[in-house]
């Protein structure tokens, strides 16, 4: 099982195709608080279509309270500013991938916190600024589960 973490995402429609995205390879969503959106909003549920009952998706009132819960896990963060290229780094079954927000990607306190061993960054041309949220997220889980042999798929 491959888990994706979504630190404060603001924006529903990428939440909806993330959410759509887990469904379809299996993946659980982890939503940290606050978000820009309500979970029962209608872009959100539109970009989700009825994906929303197949997919694993467990909410977090703030970064504390999922790093309590999820203690020893392993945890990757996708960042413009990682050090590693994502497909440089070897996954395993319940890795979690934490993304940050929209306009703001993961906090310096967060970076810091997993280190440059654990800070992931999707390569891009110079001079870009980043990706659209949702296709950062398929980038690296398809990665990860490709190297776990897509088990669980078809």
């Amino acid at each position: 099982m491959i888990n994706i973490v979504l630190f404060e995402p603001e924006i529903p429609p990428n939440t909806g195709n993330i959410i759509r995205l887990a469904a379809n390879s299996g993946a659980s969503l982890h939503l940290i608080e606050p978000l820009g959106f309500s979970l029962d909003e209608k872009r959100l549920r539109r970009a989700g279509l009825d994906y929303h009952d197949y997919a694993g998706i467990e909410s977090y009132s703030n970064w504390p309270e999922f790093r309590a819960k999820h203690q020893g896990s392993r945890l990757w963060g996708v960042s413009t500013k990682g050090s590693m290229p994502y497909h440089r780094a070897s996954y395993t079954a319940g890795d979690f991938f934490l993304f940050g927000p929209e306009s703001r990607g993961l906090p310096d306190a967060i970076r810091q916190e997993l280190g440059p061993e654990r800070l992931l960054r999707i390569p891009m041309r110079p001079n870009s600024r980043s990706l659209n949220l949702a296709n950062a997220c398929a980038i690296v889980l398809y990665e990860a589960w490709r190297q776990l042999e897509f088990v669980g798929g078809t």
